[in-house]
Protein backbone atom coordinates (compact mmCIF):
# COMPACT_ATOMS: atom_id res chain seq x y z
CA UNK A 1 0.00 0.00 0.00
CA UNK A 2 1.18 3.51 -0.77
CA UNK A 3 2.03 5.81 2.09
CA UNK A 4 -1.13 7.67 3.13
CA UNK A 5 0.29 11.13 2.48
CA UNK A 6 1.42 10.04 -0.99
CA UNK A 7 -2.06 9.03 -2.12
CA UNK A 8 -3.45 11.25 -4.92
CA UNK A 9 -6.65 11.89 -2.96
CA UNK A 10 -4.66 12.96 0.11
CA UNK A 11 -2.60 15.43 -1.90
CA UNK A 12 -5.74 16.74 -3.58
CA UNK A 13 -7.39 17.19 -0.17
CA UNK A 14 -4.37 19.18 1.06
CA UNK A 15 -4.68 21.60 -1.85
CA UNK A 16 -8.44 21.72 -1.51
CA UNK A 17 -8.20 22.46 2.23
CA UNK A 18 -6.25 25.65 1.61
CA UNK A 19 -8.80 26.72 -1.00
CA UNK A 20 -11.85 26.28 1.22
CA UNK A 21 -10.69 26.43 4.87
CA UNK A 22 -12.03 29.97 5.30
CA UNK A 23 -15.45 29.30 3.77
CA UNK A 24 -18.36 29.62 6.19
CA UNK A 25 -21.11 27.05 6.41
CA UNK A 26 -23.83 29.70 6.62
CA UNK A 27 -22.80 30.81 3.12
CA UNK A 28 -22.79 27.22 1.90
CA UNK A 29 -26.38 26.80 3.10
CA UNK A 30 -27.43 30.12 1.54
CA UNK A 31 -25.99 29.06 -1.81
CA UNK A 32 -27.33 25.49 -1.91
CA UNK A 33 -30.96 24.76 -1.06
CA UNK A 34 -30.35 21.04 -1.70
CA UNK A 35 -27.54 20.74 0.83
CA UNK A 36 -29.52 18.63 3.32
CA UNK A 37 -30.70 16.23 0.61
CA UNK A 38 -27.16 15.78 -0.71
CA UNK A 39 -25.49 15.42 2.64
CA UNK A 40 -27.82 13.13 4.57
CA UNK A 41 -28.43 9.40 4.42
CA UNK A 42 -30.48 6.75 6.22
CA UNK A 43 -30.30 3.17 7.43
CA UNK A 44 -33.69 1.88 8.63
CA UNK A 45 -34.96 4.70 10.85
CA UNK A 46 -31.49 6.10 11.62
CA UNK A 47 -30.94 9.42 9.86
CA UNK A 48 -27.46 10.90 9.54
CA UNK A 49 -27.45 14.58 8.62
CA UNK A 50 -23.87 15.60 7.87
CA UNK A 51 -24.73 18.80 6.03
CA UNK A 52 -23.48 20.96 8.94
CA UNK A 53 -19.87 20.20 8.11
CA UNK A 54 -17.16 22.34 6.58
CA UNK A 55 -17.29 20.63 3.24
CA UNK A 56 -18.33 21.21 -0.33
CA UNK A 57 -19.30 18.80 -3.08
CA UNK A 58 -15.62 18.65 -4.01
CA UNK A 59 -14.60 17.89 -0.40
CA UNK A 60 -16.99 14.97 -0.22
CA UNK A 61 -15.89 13.63 -3.59
CA UNK A 62 -12.21 13.72 -2.57
CA UNK A 63 -12.92 12.09 0.81
CA UNK A 64 -14.74 9.23 -0.91
CA UNK A 65 -11.78 8.86 -3.29
CA UNK A 66 -9.51 8.65 -0.25
CA UNK A 67 -11.60 5.74 1.07
CA UNK A 68 -11.24 3.93 -2.25
CA UNK A 69 -7.52 4.58 -2.58
CA UNK A 70 -7.04 3.33 1.00
CA UNK A 71 -8.89 0.13 0.01
CA UNK A 72 -11.48 0.49 2.77
CA UNK A 73 -13.83 -1.86 0.95
CA UNK A 74 -11.12 -4.49 0.49
CA UNK A 75 -10.13 -4.41 4.17
CA UNK A 76 -13.80 -4.54 5.14
CA UNK A 77 -14.27 -7.68 3.07
CA UNK A 78 -11.16 -9.26 4.61
CA UNK A 79 -12.51 -8.61 8.11
CA UNK A 80 -15.88 -10.21 7.39
CA UNK A 81 -14.16 -13.15 5.66
CA UNK A 82 -12.16 -13.99 8.78
CA UNK A 83 -8.67 -13.17 7.48
CA UNK A 84 -5.95 -12.34 10.01
CA UNK A 85 -6.21 -8.55 9.83
CA UNK A 86 -5.00 -8.24 13.46
CA UNK A 87 -1.45 -8.51 12.18
CA UNK A 88 0.46 -8.12 15.46
CA UNK A 89 -1.48 -10.90 17.21
CA UNK A 90 -2.01 -13.07 14.10
CA UNK A 91 -5.76 -13.23 14.60
CA UNK A 92 -8.90 -12.65 12.61
CA UNK A 93 -11.33 -9.99 13.82
CA UNK A 94 -14.78 -11.53 13.89
CA UNK A 95 -17.05 -9.79 16.35
CA UNK A 96 -19.37 -9.50 13.35
CA UNK A 97 -19.77 -13.30 13.38
CA UNK A 98 -21.34 -13.03 16.85
CA UNK A 99 -24.29 -11.12 15.35
CA UNK A 100 -24.38 -12.95 12.03
CA UNK A 101 -28.16 -13.31 11.98
CA UNK A 102 -28.10 -14.63 8.43
CA UNK A 103 -26.05 -17.52 9.84
CA UNK A 104 -23.78 -17.58 6.79
CA UNK A 105 -20.70 -19.76 7.35
CA UNK A 106 -17.72 -17.85 8.76
CA UNK A 107 -14.43 -19.74 8.64
CA UNK A 108 -11.42 -19.50 10.96
CA UNK A 109 -8.57 -21.87 10.11
CA UNK A 110 -10.94 -23.82 7.90
CA UNK A 111 -13.62 -24.25 10.59
CA UNK A 112 -17.05 -22.66 10.42
CA UNK A 113 -17.36 -20.85 13.77
CA UNK A 114 -21.12 -20.30 13.54
CA UNK A 115 -22.06 -23.61 15.24
CA UNK A 116 -19.97 -22.55 18.28
CA UNK A 117 -21.52 -19.09 18.29
CA UNK A 118 -25.03 -20.52 18.13
CA UNK A 119 -24.28 -23.04 20.87
CA UNK A 120 -23.23 -20.28 23.28
CA UNK A 121 -26.31 -18.23 22.36
CA UNK A 122 -28.48 -21.25 23.19
CA UNK A 123 -26.62 -21.69 26.49
CA UNK A 124 -27.23 -18.03 27.33
CA UNK A 125 -30.93 -18.36 26.57
CA UNK A 126 -31.34 -21.51 28.67
CA UNK A 127 -29.46 -20.06 31.63
CA UNK A 128 -31.13 -16.65 31.55
CA UNK A 129 -34.62 -18.11 31.27
CA UNK A 130 -33.95 -20.28 34.32
CA UNK A 131 -32.73 -17.29 36.35
CA UNK A 132 -35.40 -14.86 35.18
CA UNK A 133 -38.13 -17.47 35.48
CA UNK A 134 -37.22 -18.35 39.06
CA UNK A 135 -36.05 -21.90 38.31
CA UNK A 136 -32.45 -21.04 39.18
CA UNK A 137 -32.42 -19.83 42.76
CA UNK A 138 -29.80 -18.98 45.31
CA UNK A 139 -28.41 -21.51 47.78
CA UNK A 140 -31.22 -20.80 50.26
CA UNK A 141 -34.03 -20.84 47.71
CA UNK A 142 -34.27 -17.07 47.16
CA UNK A 143 -34.96 -15.61 43.73
CA UNK A 144 -32.03 -13.85 42.08
CA UNK A 145 -32.62 -10.12 42.29
CA UNK A 146 -29.15 -8.66 41.75
CA UNK A 147 -26.63 -9.38 39.01
CA UNK A 148 -23.07 -8.16 39.66
CA UNK A 149 -20.81 -8.19 36.62
CA UNK A 150 -17.10 -8.21 37.47
CA UNK A 151 -14.95 -7.22 34.52
CA UNK A 152 -12.96 -4.33 33.12
CA UNK A 153 -12.52 -2.61 29.77
CA UNK A 154 -14.77 -4.18 27.15
CA UNK A 155 -15.99 -6.75 29.66
CA UNK A 156 -17.47 -3.84 31.61
CA UNK A 157 -18.10 -0.88 29.31
CA UNK A 158 -19.93 -2.77 26.55
CA UNK A 159 -22.58 -4.51 28.65
CA UNK A 160 -22.74 -1.50 30.98
CA UNK A 161 -23.71 0.97 28.24
CA UNK A 162 -26.37 -1.40 26.91
CA UNK A 163 -27.90 -2.16 30.31
CA UNK A 164 -28.04 1.55 31.14
CA UNK A 165 -29.52 2.45 27.78
CA UNK A 166 -32.09 -0.34 27.78
CA UNK A 167 -33.29 0.05 31.37
CA UNK A 168 -36.95 0.47 30.27
CA UNK A 169 -36.81 -3.08 28.86
CA UNK A 170 -35.43 -4.68 32.04
CA UNK A 171 -37.30 -7.27 34.06
CA UNK A 172 -39.11 -5.70 36.99
CA UNK A 173 -37.35 -6.44 40.27
CA UNK A 174 -34.03 -7.29 38.59
CA UNK A 175 -31.02 -5.07 39.24
CA UNK A 176 -27.67 -5.09 37.48
CA UNK A 177 -24.40 -3.69 38.87
CA UNK A 178 -20.95 -3.35 37.32
CA UNK A 179 -17.67 -3.64 39.21
CA UNK A 180 -14.53 -2.76 37.26
CA UNK A 181 -12.18 -0.59 39.30
CA UNK A 182 -9.53 -2.30 41.43
CA UNK A 183 -10.13 0.46 43.97
CA UNK A 184 -11.85 -1.59 46.72
CA UNK A 185 -14.43 1.16 47.16
CA UNK A 186 -16.13 0.15 43.91
CA UNK A 187 -16.93 -3.38 45.04
CA UNK A 188 -17.50 -2.44 48.68
CA UNK A 189 -20.14 0.17 47.91
CA UNK A 190 -22.11 -2.25 45.74
CA UNK A 191 -21.95 -5.10 48.25
CA UNK A 192 -23.54 -2.81 50.85
CA UNK A 193 -26.82 -2.92 48.95
CA UNK A 194 -27.16 -6.61 48.00
CA UNK A 195 -27.89 -9.83 49.86
CA UNK A 196 -25.74 -12.89 49.12
CA UNK A 197 -28.67 -15.29 48.91
CA UNK A 198 -30.24 -13.30 46.02
CA UNK A 199 -27.11 -12.17 44.18
CA UNK A 200 -25.50 -13.73 41.11
CA UNK A 201 -21.91 -12.81 40.20
CA UNK A 202 -20.61 -12.94 36.63
CA UNK A 203 -16.80 -13.02 36.38
CA UNK A 204 -15.91 -11.82 32.88
CA UNK A 205 -12.31 -12.25 31.76
CA UNK A 206 -11.12 -13.88 28.56
CA UNK A 207 -7.93 -15.14 30.22
CA UNK A 208 -9.37 -15.40 33.75
CA UNK A 209 -6.17 -13.72 34.87
CA UNK A 210 -6.86 -9.98 34.42
CA UNK A 211 -5.53 -8.47 37.63
CA UNK A 212 -8.35 -6.05 38.43
CA UNK A 213 -11.09 -8.52 37.55
CA UNK A 214 -9.65 -11.46 39.43
CA UNK A 215 -8.84 -9.49 42.58
CA UNK A 216 -12.41 -8.17 42.63
CA UNK A 217 -13.72 -11.67 41.93
CA UNK A 218 -11.77 -13.20 44.79
CA UNK A 219 -12.83 -10.40 47.13
CA UNK A 220 -16.47 -10.96 46.14
CA UNK A 221 -16.03 -14.69 46.68
CA UNK A 222 -14.47 -14.11 50.11
CA UNK A 223 -17.35 -11.78 51.05
CA UNK A 224 -19.88 -14.36 49.90
CA UNK A 225 -18.28 -17.27 51.78
CA UNK A 226 -17.77 -15.20 54.93
CA UNK A 227 -21.37 -13.93 54.87
CA UNK A 228 -23.03 -17.25 54.09
CA UNK A 229 -20.57 -19.55 55.83
CA UNK A 230 -20.79 -21.86 52.83
CA UNK A 231 -17.98 -22.65 50.40
CA UNK A 232 -20.25 -25.07 48.59
CA UNK A 233 -22.82 -22.34 47.83
CA UNK A 234 -20.32 -20.53 45.56
CA UNK A 235 -21.40 -22.75 42.66
CA UNK A 236 -24.96 -21.40 42.91
CA UNK A 237 -23.90 -17.76 42.83
CA UNK A 238 -20.86 -17.47 40.53
CA UNK A 239 -20.71 -18.01 36.77
CA UNK A 240 -17.89 -17.14 34.38
CA UNK A 241 -17.40 -15.81 30.88
CA UNK A 242 -13.94 -16.84 29.71
CA UNK A 243 -11.83 -18.84 27.29
CA UNK A 244 -9.86 -20.31 30.23
CA UNK A 245 -12.25 -23.06 31.29
CA UNK A 246 -9.84 -24.73 33.72
CA UNK A 247 -9.13 -21.55 35.71
CA UNK A 248 -12.84 -20.80 36.04
CA UNK A 249 -13.50 -24.32 37.23
CA UNK A 250 -10.73 -24.02 39.85
CA UNK A 251 -12.35 -20.81 41.07
CA UNK A 252 -15.48 -22.82 41.87
CA UNK A 253 -17.63 -22.32 38.77
CA UNK A 254 -19.32 -25.45 37.50
CA UNK A 255 -18.45 -26.40 33.89
CA UNK A 256 -22.04 -25.95 32.73
CA UNK A 257 -21.97 -22.37 34.04
CA UNK A 258 -18.88 -21.32 32.10
CA UNK A 259 -19.70 -19.33 28.96
CA UNK A 260 -17.02 -19.45 26.31
CA UNK A 261 -15.76 -16.85 23.88
CA UNK A 262 -12.76 -16.87 21.60
CA UNK A 263 -9.51 -15.08 20.87
CA UNK A 264 -10.92 -13.68 17.61
CA UNK A 265 -13.26 -11.55 19.74
CA UNK A 266 -11.52 -8.34 20.83
CA UNK A 267 -12.39 -7.09 24.31
CA UNK A 268 -13.86 -3.78 23.20
CA UNK A 269 -15.98 -5.59 20.62
CA UNK A 270 -17.12 -8.38 22.94
CA UNK A 271 -20.55 -7.28 24.18
CA UNK A 272 -22.07 -9.31 21.33
CA UNK A 273 -20.57 -12.48 22.80
CA UNK A 274 -21.17 -14.20 26.13
CA UNK A 275 -19.72 -11.01 27.65
CA UNK A 276 -23.27 -9.80 27.02
CA UNK A 277 -24.61 -12.23 29.65
CA UNK A 278 -25.56 -9.42 32.08
CA UNK A 279 -27.54 -7.85 29.24
CA UNK A 280 -29.36 -11.14 28.67
CA UNK A 281 -30.14 -11.61 32.36
CA UNK A 282 -31.30 -8.02 32.77
CA UNK A 283 -33.26 -7.60 29.52
CA UNK A 284 -34.02 -11.14 28.44
CA UNK A 285 -32.68 -13.12 25.49
CA UNK A 286 -35.33 -11.86 23.09
CA UNK A 287 -34.19 -8.29 23.59
CA UNK A 288 -30.54 -9.33 23.31
CA UNK A 289 -31.33 -10.93 19.97
CA UNK A 290 -32.99 -7.67 18.88
CA UNK A 291 -29.72 -5.95 19.78
CA UNK A 292 -27.88 -8.47 17.58
CA UNK A 293 -30.44 -7.90 14.80
CA UNK A 294 -29.77 -4.17 14.85
CA UNK A 295 -26.01 -4.67 14.72
CA UNK A 296 -26.41 -7.16 11.86
CA UNK A 297 -28.55 -4.64 9.96
CA UNK A 298 -25.72 -2.09 10.28
CA UNK A 299 -23.21 -4.76 9.19
CA UNK A 300 -25.29 -5.35 6.06
CA UNK A 301 -25.53 -1.60 5.43
CA UNK A 302 -21.75 -1.27 5.88
CA UNK A 303 -20.96 -4.12 3.50
CA UNK A 304 -23.55 -3.41 0.79
CA UNK A 305 -24.02 0.38 0.63
CA UNK A 306 -21.93 2.58 -1.69
CA UNK A 307 -19.39 4.78 0.06
CA UNK A 308 -21.34 7.96 -0.71
CA UNK A 309 -24.35 6.71 1.31
CA UNK A 310 -22.54 4.50 3.83
CA UNK A 311 -23.07 5.90 7.33
CA UNK A 312 -19.98 4.44 9.10
CA UNK A 313 -17.69 5.33 6.20
CA UNK A 314 -19.03 8.89 5.98
CA UNK A 315 -18.55 9.42 9.72
CA UNK A 316 -15.02 8.05 9.45
CA UNK A 317 -14.11 10.26 6.50
CA UNK A 318 -15.38 13.38 8.22
CA UNK A 319 -13.32 12.47 11.27
CA UNK A 320 -10.21 12.14 9.11
CA UNK A 321 -10.99 15.49 7.44
CA UNK A 322 -11.01 17.33 10.77
CA UNK A 323 -8.31 15.31 12.50
CA UNK A 324 -5.75 15.46 9.74
CA UNK A 325 -6.49 18.69 7.90
CA UNK A 326 -8.05 21.02 10.50
CA UNK A 327 -5.81 19.63 13.27
CA UNK A 328 -8.78 18.89 15.52
CA UNK A 329 -7.40 17.01 18.53
CA UNK A 330 -10.70 15.74 19.91
CA UNK A 331 -14.18 14.64 18.93
CA UNK A 332 -17.30 15.20 21.03
CA UNK A 333 -20.23 12.83 21.53
CA UNK A 334 -23.38 14.59 22.75
CA UNK A 335 -26.24 12.18 23.39
CA UNK A 336 -29.53 13.97 24.01
CA UNK A 337 -30.90 11.02 25.89
CA UNK A 338 -30.28 10.27 29.56
CA UNK A 339 -30.25 6.53 28.93
CA UNK A 340 -27.14 7.01 26.76
CA UNK A 341 -25.09 8.62 29.51
CA UNK A 342 -22.49 5.80 29.37
CA UNK A 343 -22.09 6.00 25.58
CA UNK A 344 -19.10 8.41 25.61
CA UNK A 345 -17.22 6.13 28.03
CA UNK A 346 -17.82 3.10 25.80
CA UNK A 347 -16.76 5.02 22.70
CA UNK A 348 -13.64 6.29 24.44
CA UNK A 349 -12.37 2.75 24.79
CA UNK A 350 -13.60 1.65 21.38
CA UNK A 351 -11.95 4.54 19.55
CA UNK A 352 -8.92 5.47 21.65
CA UNK A 353 -7.78 1.91 22.39
CA UNK A 354 -8.25 0.99 18.74
CA UNK A 355 -6.68 3.96 16.96
CA UNK A 356 -4.34 5.44 19.58
CA UNK A 357 -1.36 4.16 17.59
CA UNK A 358 1.86 5.59 16.16
CA UNK A 359 3.02 2.59 14.09
CA UNK A 360 1.72 1.62 10.66
CA UNK A 361 0.88 -1.94 9.66
CA UNK A 362 4.32 -2.04 8.01
CA UNK A 363 6.04 -1.22 11.32
CA UNK A 364 6.95 2.38 10.49
CA UNK A 365 6.21 5.49 12.54
CA UNK A 366 3.35 7.61 11.21
CA UNK A 367 3.98 11.23 10.24
CA UNK A 368 0.35 12.27 10.58
CA UNK A 369 -2.23 12.36 13.35
CA UNK A 370 -4.16 9.20 14.18
CA UNK A 371 -6.99 8.71 16.68
CA UNK A 372 -8.60 11.73 18.39
CA UNK A 373 -9.51 12.17 22.03
CA UNK A 374 -13.15 11.11 22.47
CA UNK A 375 -15.24 12.84 25.10
CA UNK A 376 -18.81 13.91 25.74
CA UNK A 377 -21.82 14.15 27.99
CA UNK A 378 -25.58 14.00 27.86
CA UNK A 379 -27.64 16.93 26.56
CA UNK A 380 -28.85 19.26 27.78
CA UNK A 381 -26.47 19.01 30.78
CA UNK A 382 -23.47 19.64 28.54
CA UNK A 383 -24.91 22.94 27.34
CA UNK A 384 -24.52 24.32 30.85
CA UNK A 385 -21.00 22.96 31.24
CA UNK A 386 -18.52 22.94 28.35
CA UNK A 387 -20.54 24.27 25.42
CA UNK A 388 -19.11 27.74 26.02
CA UNK A 389 -15.82 26.43 24.68
CA UNK A 390 -17.53 24.86 21.67
CA UNK A 391 -19.26 28.12 20.79
CA UNK A 392 -16.55 30.70 21.49
CA UNK A 393 -13.36 28.82 22.35
CA UNK A 394 -10.22 28.63 20.26
CA UNK A 395 -10.13 24.86 19.77
CA UNK A 396 -11.91 23.12 16.89
CA UNK A 397 -14.19 20.38 18.26
CA UNK A 398 -16.26 18.45 15.70
CA UNK A 399 -19.06 16.57 17.41
CA UNK A 400 -21.81 13.99 16.98
CA UNK A 401 -25.26 14.86 18.31
CA UNK A 402 -27.62 11.91 18.89
CA UNK A 403 -31.31 12.05 19.79
CA UNK A 404 -34.45 9.89 19.56
CA UNK A 405 -37.49 11.63 18.07
CA UNK A 406 -39.72 9.90 20.63
CA UNK A 407 -39.11 9.53 24.35
CA UNK A 408 -39.64 6.38 26.39
CA UNK A 409 -40.69 8.64 29.26
CA UNK A 410 -43.10 11.32 27.98
CA UNK A 411 -43.49 13.97 30.65
CA UNK A 412 -45.40 17.04 29.58
CA UNK A 413 -43.50 19.01 26.94
CA UNK A 414 -40.03 18.11 28.23
CA UNK A 415 -38.99 15.91 25.32
CA UNK A 416 -40.08 18.58 22.84
CA UNK A 417 -37.88 21.07 24.69
CA UNK A 418 -35.01 18.56 24.59
CA UNK A 419 -35.44 18.24 20.81
CA UNK A 420 -35.57 22.01 20.49
CA UNK A 421 -32.25 22.28 22.33
CA UNK A 422 -30.71 19.58 20.14
CA UNK A 423 -31.75 21.41 16.97
CA UNK A 424 -30.87 24.84 18.32
CA UNK A 425 -27.35 23.88 19.39
CA UNK A 426 -26.34 22.35 16.07
CA UNK A 427 -27.75 25.38 14.23
CA UNK A 428 -26.08 27.85 16.60
CA UNK A 429 -22.73 26.10 16.27
CA UNK A 430 -23.03 26.24 12.50
CA UNK A 431 -24.48 29.75 12.08
CA UNK A 432 -22.84 31.68 14.90
CA UNK A 433 -23.82 35.33 15.34
CA UNK A 434 -22.37 38.14 13.24
CA UNK A 435 -21.39 41.57 14.52
CA UNK A 436 -24.38 43.11 12.77
CA UNK A 437 -26.77 40.58 14.34
CA UNK A 438 -25.26 41.12 17.77
CA UNK A 439 -25.43 44.89 17.45
CA UNK A 440 -29.07 44.80 16.36
CA UNK A 441 -29.94 42.57 19.31
CA UNK A 442 -28.26 44.93 21.79
CA UNK A 443 -29.87 48.00 20.24
CA UNK A 444 -33.32 46.43 20.44
CA UNK A 445 -32.71 45.68 24.12
CA UNK A 446 -32.38 49.44 24.72
CA UNK A 447 -28.71 49.38 25.69
CA UNK A 448 -26.83 52.67 25.46
CA UNK A 449 -24.31 53.06 22.62
CA UNK A 450 -21.28 53.32 24.88
CA UNK A 451 -22.25 50.07 26.59
CA UNK A 452 -22.90 48.41 23.23
CA UNK A 453 -19.33 49.20 22.17
CA UNK A 454 -18.01 47.51 25.30
CA UNK A 455 -20.25 44.46 25.17
CA UNK A 456 -20.43 43.87 21.41
CA UNK A 457 -17.19 41.85 20.96
CA UNK A 458 -18.32 39.41 23.65
CA UNK A 459 -21.63 38.75 21.87
CA UNK A 460 -20.14 37.72 18.53
CA UNK A 461 -20.02 33.98 17.68
CA UNK A 462 -17.87 32.86 14.77
CA UNK A 463 -19.97 29.79 14.10
CA UNK A 464 -18.72 27.41 11.41
CA UNK A 465 -18.47 24.66 14.05
CA UNK A 466 -19.07 21.22 12.49
CA UNK A 467 -21.59 18.68 13.80
CA UNK A 468 -23.20 15.44 12.68
CA UNK A 469 -26.85 14.95 13.65
CA UNK A 470 -27.88 11.34 14.23
CA UNK A 471 -31.62 10.96 14.76
CA UNK A 472 -33.79 7.87 15.14
CA UNK A 473 -37.40 7.21 16.04
CA UNK A 474 -36.84 5.69 19.48
CA UNK A 475 -34.11 4.07 21.50
CA UNK A 476 -34.84 0.35 21.59
CA UNK A 477 -32.60 -2.74 21.50
CA UNK A 478 -32.51 -2.95 17.70
CA UNK A 479 -31.60 0.71 17.26
CA UNK A 480 -29.04 0.48 20.06
CA UNK A 481 -27.38 -2.44 18.30
CA UNK A 482 -27.23 -0.48 15.05
CA UNK A 483 -25.71 2.58 16.72
CA UNK A 484 -22.99 0.60 18.48
CA UNK A 485 -22.08 -1.30 15.30
CA UNK A 486 -22.06 2.01 13.40
CA UNK A 487 -19.34 3.36 15.67
CA UNK A 488 -17.38 0.09 15.53
CA UNK A 489 -17.24 0.30 11.75
CA UNK A 490 -16.41 4.02 11.81
CA UNK A 491 -13.37 3.30 13.99
CA UNK A 492 -12.35 0.40 11.74
CA UNK A 493 -12.51 2.56 8.60
CA UNK A 494 -10.37 5.27 10.17
CA UNK A 495 -7.80 2.66 11.17
CA UNK A 496 -7.66 1.42 7.58
CA UNK A 497 -7.15 4.95 6.23
CA UNK A 498 -4.44 5.71 8.82
CA UNK A 499 -2.83 2.35 7.94
CA UNK A 500 -2.70 1.16 11.57
CA UNK A 501 -3.83 -2.00 13.34
CA UNK A 502 -6.99 -1.08 15.23
CA UNK A 503 -7.19 -4.44 17.01
CA UNK A 504 -4.22 -4.64 19.37
CA UNK A 505 -3.46 -2.63 22.53
CA UNK A 506 0.17 -3.08 23.49
CA UNK A 507 0.22 0.21 25.37
CA UNK A 508 -2.33 -1.21 27.79
CA UNK A 509 -0.14 -4.28 28.27
CA UNK A 510 2.91 -2.16 29.15
CA UNK A 511 1.09 -0.54 32.05
CA UNK A 512 0.00 -3.94 33.34
CA UNK A 513 3.57 -5.27 33.30
CA UNK A 514 4.92 -2.31 35.25
CA UNK A 515 2.07 -2.47 37.75
CA UNK A 516 2.92 -6.12 38.51
CA UNK A 517 6.55 -5.15 39.22
CA UNK A 518 5.72 -2.13 41.35
CA UNK A 519 3.11 -3.95 43.42
CA UNK A 520 5.90 -6.19 44.76
CA UNK A 521 7.85 -3.14 45.90
CA UNK A 522 4.77 -1.69 47.60
CA UNK A 523 4.37 -4.85 49.66
CA UNK A 524 7.86 -4.46 51.12
CA UNK A 525 9.28 -1.98 53.61
CA UNK A 526 12.46 -1.33 51.64
CA UNK A 527 13.25 1.96 49.87
CA UNK A 528 13.12 1.65 46.10
CA UNK A 529 16.10 2.16 43.81
CA UNK A 530 14.79 0.30 40.78
CA UNK A 531 13.11 3.11 38.87
CA UNK A 532 13.48 6.78 37.98
CA UNK A 533 13.90 9.24 40.86
CA UNK A 534 10.29 10.40 40.61
CA UNK A 535 8.81 6.90 40.77
CA UNK A 536 11.26 5.91 43.52
CA UNK A 537 10.35 8.98 45.55
CA UNK A 538 6.62 8.34 45.20
CA UNK A 539 7.08 4.68 46.09
CA UNK A 540 9.05 5.54 49.21
CA UNK A 541 6.37 8.01 50.27
CA UNK A 542 3.62 5.41 49.76
CA UNK A 543 5.53 2.79 51.73
CA UNK A 544 6.26 5.20 54.58
CA UNK A 545 2.55 6.02 54.92
CA UNK A 546 1.41 2.45 54.45
CA UNK A 547 3.52 1.17 57.34
CA UNK A 548 3.28 4.29 59.52
CA UNK A 549 0.77 2.62 61.84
Amino acid sequence: MSKLTDLPAWKALQSHFFEMKDLHMRDMFDQDAARFDKFSTRMDDILLDFSKNRMTDETFKLLCELARESDVEGWRDQMFAGLEINISEYRPVLHTALRNRGNKPVFVDGEDVMPKVNKVLQQMRYFSERVRGGHWRGYSGHLIKDIINIGIGGSDLGPHVVCDAMKPFAQRGMNVHFVSNIDPTHLTEILKFVQPESTLFIVSSKSFSTQETMMNAHSARDWFVHTTGSEKAVAKHFVAVTSNLNAANEFGVLPENIFEFWDWVGGRYSLWSAIGLPIVLYLGMDHFEELLDGAYAMDEHFTNTPIEKNIPIILALLGVWYNNFFDAQSHGVMAYNQYLRRLPAHLQQLDMESNGKTITRQGERVDYLTGPIIWGETGSNCQHAFFQLLHQGTKPVPADFLVPAKSKDPLGSQHSILLANFLAQTRALMMGKTEAEARKELEESGMAEDKISEVLPHKIFEGNKPTNSIMFEKLDPRTMGSLLAMYEHKVFVQGVIWNINSFDQWGVELGKQLADEISEVLSSREPSEDYDVSTNGLLDYCVSLKFSD
